[in-house]
């Protein structure tokens, strides 16, 4: 297993060895050893699956705050994604900065968000299917997010604005210069 960071520290790209014969392939796509050696120690529980039948579907940008706040590590089982993370850690040298990166079925890379991020992602293919495990579990009133076309965060989504599907709860998610909620840099 391959791990190694992106340019936002902590955000971490993890590309499984697959190994192939005939049949197909086999991976481990997820190692609590291996990860532990690279220093990443989260401990995850509970698994989500979502499908999005159109391309340019975008979901996000999700997190929740303490004491729920979740790590994600993101995967992708059939088409491909841009996914984003962007910096919510207050004091962090990289606040409201993003870090961006495509995963795939067919590439088998998988993408770490920490806690302290937003998360969201923009289907590039239709039937996209993304699996993803967290380091807590769901709680509504835990749960924020911010608007996907922040100026200030500025990300360049391979969709326009009025191509793009999104649900009615992320159309109306606040900016980030609106969000109450901020996260502490780890001491």
């Amino acid at each position: 297993m391959r791990i190694t960071d992106l340019d936002i520290t902590d955000v971490k790209m993890i590309v499984p060895k697959k190994f192939g014969d005939a049949r197909g392939y086999f991976c481990e796509t997820y190692s609590k050893q291996d990860f532990a050696e690279a220093g990443i120690e989260e401990v995850f529980v509970q698994d989500n699956q979502s499908f999005s039948a159109s391309h340019g579907t975008v979901r996000g940008l999700h997190f929740q705050v303490p004491p729920f706040a979740q790590s994600k590590l993101v995967r992708v089982l059939r088409g491909s994604i841009l996914d984003v993370a962007v910096d919510l850690r207050h004091g962090s040298p990289s606040y409201g900065d993003y870090v961006s990166a495509v995963i795939s079925a067919r590439e088998g890379n998988q993408i770490l968000v920490p806690i302290g991020f937003a998360h969201g992602f923009c289907t590039l293919e239709p039937d996209t299917e993304v699996f993803y495990k967290v380091s807590a579990p769901y709680s509504p009133a835990h749960d924020r997010g911010v608007s996907w076309i922040d100026k200030d965060i500025a990300i360049d989504w391979p969709v326009k604005p009025a191509d793009a599907v999104l649900s009615a709860k992320d159309l109306a998610l606040p900016p980030l210069a609106g969000l109450p909620d901020r996260f502490m840099p780890p001491q």
